[in-house]
């Protein structure tokens, strides 16, 4: 019994029996529905007869009146249970209705079902009804509505195992290596969104795979040039070496050391969604440390503090300048304000950015054509956006008013 539905289905069926057997043994308890209705209608038919003593006719009399309201064959039977009088066919003298024998056969197209007076007398009656009792009717209806639940709820309880199933199928298929795998979303109730969180996590999980082929298949040929550049300069160590050819070999060292580092923090900002300090931080400070590192920067501001990691944010501050600095013009102009949210603005002289490009340079190891020449791995701009987001902030680009380029970080304020 392993499948989902079994279990719903089974799970439903046996409240109904609990239900259809809790409901017999209420109807038939003793001093419970069955017996007050007996008894009531017992001194209802006593009142409508003549008395014990009456004379025969007199009581023949009442019951061919009850015979006729009732529509049934009636005898009528002293405490003795001799005849007294009788309407239609005379019924068999039958027992107490507490005497099992008598529910025997209860599908008898007129089967006799008698009523003890209290003053003594039966009276047996000849229902045309197809029951012994009418427990035996509630007991039908209760059945046959039990077994229409039973079955309209079939369909759904498989409907609903069906949907379950295809997100199973959904699960596997993704552990396979099917990143592209995704379950539709039926109905808005707990399943429909546990199939949402299943594509959204798909999604993710396709986006983040997606993304570390990019940043390796773009690493592997980032890394050829300064290592072709480290080999013929090697090669060139084997002789006569001059002081330019030992700087150009430790530039293309620093240039690879800062590249491997820039792969690894992007690679552990993806992987780790928790920051490793988190810690007040006036970013106003901060910018002024970074901007002392050049020439030609302007800082204006005025000093507000935001929650986060310092060294990720001194990082995004510096590959900001350092994007100003090797691709604009000075001056470079540096800007903290705050309001309900803190904003850092690094703005150039330089030729600014097309618009169609200003999302794409924040992709890892993009570069215009314009600066493919250029030093630089193309990640700096990619892990600005990723450190702005880590603070739950944004990064974006702009146009200058002069024309030039405008980098705009928001982060919330520390208040």
């Amino acid at each position: 019994m392993s499948r989902l539905y079994l279990r719903f289905y089974l799970a439903l069926l046996g409240s109904l029996l609990v239900f259809v057997i809790a409901a017999a043994m209420v109807w038939h308890r003793h001093d419970g529905p069955v017996d007050r209705a007996n008894d009531v209608l017992a001194q209802l038919i006593q009142n409508a007869l003549p008395p014990a003593d009456a004379a025969p006719t007199q009581q023949h009399a009442a019951l061919q009146q009850i015979a006729r309201n009732l529509g049934a064959d009636v005898s009528l039977l002293a405490p003795d249970r001799s005849p007294i009088a009788a309407v239609g066919d005379p019924p068999q003298v039958v027992g107490d209705r507490h005497n099992a024998s008598e529910w025997l056969r209860p599908w008898k197209p007129n089967a006799r079902w008698s009523l003890h007076l209290p003053d003594g007398r039966w009276l047996v009656i000849a229902l045309p009804i197809g029951f012994r009792h009418p427990a035996y009717a509630l007991l039908l209806t209760l059945s046959v509505l039990a077994l229409a639940v039973a079955v309209g709820a079939y369909p759904i309880v498989r409907r609903l195992a069906q949907r379950l199933e295809r997100l199973q199928r959904g699960v596997e298929s993704l552990g396979a290596g099917n990143l592209m795998a995704r379950v539709a979303v039926e109905g808005s109730d707990e399943v429909a969104q546990l199939a949402q969180s299943f594509n959204h996590a798909a999604m993710r999980i396709e986006s983040l795979v997606g993304a570390h082929k990019d940043l390796l298949a773009n690493a592997s040929h980032e890394l050829r040039t300064p290592l072709a550049r480290i080999r013929m300069a090697v090669e060139l160590l084997k002789g006569p070496t001059d002081a330019k050819q030992k700087a150009g070999l430790e530039r293309d060292i620093v240039e690879l050391d800062q590249l491997i580092g820039e792969i690894l923090l992007a690679s552990r900002l993806d992987a780790v969604s928790e920051r490793d300090i988190d810690e007040d931080v006036d970013l106003l400070a901060l910018a002024a440390e970074e901007c002392a590192r050049y020439a030609d920067m302007q800082l204006d501001g005025i000093p507000c503090s935001v929650r986060g990691d310092p060294n990720l944010l001194r990082r995004m501050l510096r590959n900001l300048l350092d994007n100003a600095t090797r691709h604009g013009r000075p001056p470079v102009h540096v800007e903290v304000t705050a309001s309900e949210e803190v904003r850092v603005i690094v703005s150039d002289a330089g030729p600014g950015i097309p618009t169609a490009q200003r999302e794409r340079i924040f992709e890892p190891f993009f570069r215009r054509k314009e600066s493919r020449n250029e030093a630089g791995s193309g990640l700096g701009l990619a892990l600005v956006r990723q450190i702005a987001r880590r603070h739950d902030g944004e990064a974006r680009c702009e146009a200058a008013s002069d024309g030039g380029s405008r980098f705009v970080i928001v982060l919330p304020r520390r208040h």
